[in-house]
């Protein structure tokens, strides 16, 4: 299957990827790189950040790249993140919010008290957002915020957004996702109103073989799931769903397509695989009032003001 699009000039770009240690993320810094993009890679892991630096390199002679201290799902960490980040003071250009975790077997908390999936697939981007905020603006950047086929369905447990009385891990995925759906569309939006001069787009991988459903330990996932043993055996015979390499594609033509407030995901049959496109607006990501929502509660849990 056909891996490749074609990416504008990125030189003097400074692109900042999320969870690009390894998976998707890292296909999505190593094209940006390739475009001239200087890369920000925020990593959890110092040595798994070094082996993608080396990976992209490999690819990539002389690229520019940097690895910077960064858990999503601890808020001290982004604030931490956002300081070194500002006190360096470079503009950012692309923000991709790549990184997440999926469907712990049993409810986990951050350190802050969050449901995981809630406090890092969402809490902790929006963290990273209002912290990065001046630098974002500074850079009239491009914002991508990458949601999941899960996100097509499902609902903001308005009344319960930590799973604090039942829990299911699907669930709180789907919510998860949701959540930064509504957030980055209302960015958008917010951004158009106040003239900040940020876009923000949405995107959506499909379905790839990554280490999302793969053996997690410290999700409490020993081995890897029946679903993502599956999804490997489909993407290595061409079978509907993609690869990493194509799954990195809608994320890719969202930050650099020149539009804004849309989705892009692959084209191919469910939308699980294929060449990247621009997607109708899942039914949970369409209501103005629910973003506005998300936005207010967002600001409170992560106890960071947002931009008015």
């Amino acid at each position: 299957m056909n891996s490749y699009i074609d990416l504008p000039d990125l030189t003097h770009q400074r692109a900042v990827v999320t969870g690009a240690s390894d998976g998707i993320g890292l296909h999505i810094a190593t094209r940006l790189a390739g475009a001239g993009a200087d890369i920000v890679l925020p990593v959890r892991n110092s040595v798994k950040g070094e082996a993608a630096m080396d990976a992209i390199r490999a690819v990539v002679p002389g690229a520019r790249v940097r690895t910077e201290q960064l858990d999503l799902s601890e808020l001290a960490s982004v604030a931490a993140f956002g300081s070194v980040m500002q006190d360096r003071g470079e503009p950012i250009h692309l923000l991709i919010n790549n990184a997440g975790v999926m469907t712990p077997p049993e409810r986990q908390s951050t350190s802050d008290g969050f449901e995981v999936q809630l406090g890092t697939n969402h809490l902790g981007h929006v963290a990273l957002m209002a912290h990065l905020f001046p630098l974002l603006r500074a850079g009239r950047a491009r914002v991508t915020s990458q949601v999941s086929v899960a996100a097509s369905r499902g609902t903001i447990s308005w009344d319960d957004p930590n799973s604090t009385r039942s829990y299911d891990g699907m669930r709180a995925y789907r919510q998860s996702k949701i959540a930064l759906g509504l957030f980055g569309l209302e960015l958008n939006r917010r951004s158009v109103r106040g003239a900040w001069g940020i876009t923000s787009n949405l995107s959506h991988p499909g379905v790839a073989p990554t280490s999302l459903l793969s053996a997690r330990p410290e999700l409490g996932r020993a081995t890897d799931t029946p679903e993502v043993r599956m999804i490997r055996w489909a993407s290595a015979r061409g079978l509907i769903v993609g690869t990493p390499e194509t799954a990195a594609l809608p994320a890719l033509l969202a930050a650099t397509s020149g539009h804004e407030g849309l989705l892009f995901g692959p084209r191919g049959l469910g939308h699980l695989g294929g060449m990247p496109a621009e997607q109708r607006l899942y039914r949970p990501l369409r209501s103005i009032a629910d973003a506005e929502r998300i936005w207010e509660m967002s600001e409170r849990l992560i106890g960071t003001p947002l931009p008015s």
